[in-house]
């Protein structure tokens, strides 16, 4: 009797248990898969969401949800009126007034012209030490404040009043509108930053004046962001909840996807590309990108510092081969660094090589290799860096057997997570390395800044050529776009001849969708705000 009696109960236990594990189950799916909710693999932990300290495209789908620029994207990427409800431009096109629209931080604290000049001058102090506050030199005394050599009075914005801001170019910057959606630009909370010190954009006692706000950030696992009610424009945020996952593996996000525990997969990698045509072709969109996918080399570096040595690496890689039979994905051979269809820019200066057969690139590489001291019995190592992804390991190893066979080049494969390697190639911390730049705004100066010395940031290579800095300065300061183009291409072309960086191919972007997800608009710049997206039911 006892003993049935205890069979009976743990029966009734057994019943209990899966009948709440059903809805615990239940509730967490329903949590998880909530109507409200996107979720994005996003290929990366960012390294902060200070806008002041961002330096990832990984990171900026995030902070980009979070803020509002005097200028924002719209939908199809275009530049639209942001914080900035609208603005007038002097004559000569150095000076730009600013009317703010009404709104506040996610705190209810009201957002003033003051945020924006705290702002600029916080993120060009030395001693903020921000990788990206270069791009801000467009600004009148920006350069001289960041170098240490001006006070942040010396720069060019004023407050005209609490909704009247007032920014003095040192030079006509036709881009500058647009330059101003990007994160560098972003107003931060100066009241926040007062009360936590570098520690306000760590958790959710973070505040931002965009359509989302940081609820919970777990590191290497995820970042949650949920609607702000206090955003100027709430009532037309479909969303409530943007949830970002930084794993890199392609192929372990795509079967996340393919579960239907993530909606949004930021990169795929090319050898899945058939599978996803054959069996969801509604997820896959392809688009062109302004982007350039290139190999820095290290010019402190003794064998990479010979001219001869870098421009026989470039000839020895068959483009060709990369893209149609590598990755198969659409992306263009680069034999410039400026990406096609670059704002006016017209067609980019390429490599005097680009001409011949790849045979005949051989047996020139091989003659400036010999030149240099090197050849097939006496060849250099050379280690290559790149960051976690399928497509980078592939076009890694792929290069490697190309510079093995053509000029007995040894190359060692070095892998490291994305932050990691970002940080060695800011630090010149490598050999030969690969890098990505998707533009910030669509303008050559944009790429070609890149190999300016006082970028020292993204200058990875750590190339100084006086005439291209004194070109792309000239270009800086040119107000006629016809010749400020052609000063752009005379500096394309030093730089391509002294090839401190590699162009490899120019970007599609690569993105899986789940067709529920509306609102999304392929365009050049990849950028697809999430208050513009909605779920359908």
């Amino acid at each position: 009797m006892k003993i049935k009696q205890l069979k009976n109960l743990k029966a009734s236990l057994l019943a209990v248990s899966v009948a709440l594990s059903g809805v615990l189950l239940t509730t967490t799916d329903n949590d998880a898969y909530a109507a409200g909710t996107l979720r994005i693999g996003n290929m990366g932990e960012p390294a902060s969401l200070d806008p002041h300290y961002t330096s990832g495209v990984w990171e900026s789908r995030i902070v980009g949800n979070m803020f509002l620029g005097l200028t924002t994207e719209a939908a199809d990427g275009s530049i639209i009126p942001g914080a900035a409800e609208s603005w007038s431009v002097s004559d000569d096109g150095l000076v730009y007034t600013f009317t703010l629209r009404d709104h506040t931080w996610s705190d209810g604290q009201p957002v003033v012209a003051e945020d924006f000049k705290l702002a600029l001058q916080r993120i060009l102090r030395p001693e903020t030490a921000a990788g990206y506050a270069s791009l801000l030199y467009t600004i009148k005394g920006a350069e001289l404040v960041n170098t240490g050599k001006a006070g942040p009075e010396a720069l060019g914005v004023e407050v005209i009043d609490d909704k009247t801001l007032e920014i003095t170019l040192s030079g006509p910057a036709p881009y500058f509108i647009a330059q101003l959606a990007h994160y560098t630009a972003y107003p931060v909370p100066a009241h926040k930053i007062k009360e936590l010190g570098r520690d306000w954009a760590k958790d959710d006692r973070m505040v931002s004046n965009g359509a989302f706000t940081l609820s919970q950030w777990t590191p290497n696992s995820e970042i949650r962001l949920e609607k702000n009610p206090n955003f100027y424009d709430a009532e037309n945020v479909s969303l409530d909840e943007l949830v970002f996952y930084p794993q890199e593996d392609r192929s372990a996000v795509l079967k996340r996807v393919r579960a239907g525990e993530i909606d949004i997969q930021t990169d795929f990698a090319s050898s899945d590309l058939k599978w996803l045509e054959a069996n969801m072709p509604d997820y896959v969109r392809i688009a062109p990108y302004l982007g350039v996918y290139y190999y820095p080399l290290n010019l402190n570096d003794e064998v990479l510092k010979d001219t001869r040595v870098r421009e026989a690496l470039a000839m020895t890689i068959d483009r060709k081969i990369l893209t149609e039979k590598v990755l198969k994905t659409g992306e263009v051979a680069a034999y410039s660094f400026v990406p096609p269809g670059t704002g006016d820019y017209g067609q980019s200066p390429e490599v005097s090589w680009k001409t011949m057969s790849q045979k005949e690139r051989v047996a020139e590489a091989k003659r400036l290799m010999k030149e240099a001291g090197y050849d097939k019995d006496n060849a250099p190592t050379i280690q290559l860096s790149y960051n976690t992804s399928e497509n980078h390991k592939k076009i890694a190893i792929a290069v490697a057997a190309m510079w093995k066979k053509a000029l007995g080049v040894k190359t060692e494969l070095f892998n490291t997570e994305v932050k990691v390697h970002y940080d060695n190639l800011k630090t010149r911390t490598f050999q030969a390395g690969r890098a990505g730049w998707i533009a910030d705004y669509n303008d050559p100066q944009n790429f070609l800044s890149l190999m300016e010395s006082r970028n020292s940031s993204q200058n990875y290579s750590d190339f100084n050529d006086n005439q291209y800095n004194e070109l792309m300065r000239a270009a800086e300061l040119e107000s006629g776009p016809v010749k400020r183009n052609e000063l752009m291409r005379q500096a394309e072309v030093i730089a391509l001849k002294a090839m401190p960086n590699i162009p490899i191919y120019h970007y599609v972007s690569k993105n899986l969708v789940n067709p529920k997800v509306e609102g999304w608009v392929d365009n050049a710049s990849d950028i697809h705000l999430a208050r513009y997206l909605s779920i359908k039911e």
